[in-house]
């Protein structure tokens, strides 16, 4: 699960996952990809690409 606003400005990053993932799997350079879908501020961009989906992991073991 993405975090919905950014944690250093707290603009909204989640809604940019989903295409950013797919874009990023198809081949797609991640540079590019955010330049694209307008995430500009670099505290934002950290949050996309440093995300680490564990849920899908840890859920088995609650």
């Amino acid at each position: 699960m993405i975090p919905v606003r950014c944690f250093s400005c707290g603009k909204v990053v989640s809604n940019h996952w989903e295409e950013f993932k797919q874009r990023v799997n198809e081949g797609e350079d991640p540079a590019a990809v955010l330049n694209d879908l307008g995430v500009t501020r670099y505290c934002c961009r950290r949050m996309i690409l440093s995300h680490v989906g564990l849920v899908d992991t840890l859920a088995p073991y609650q």
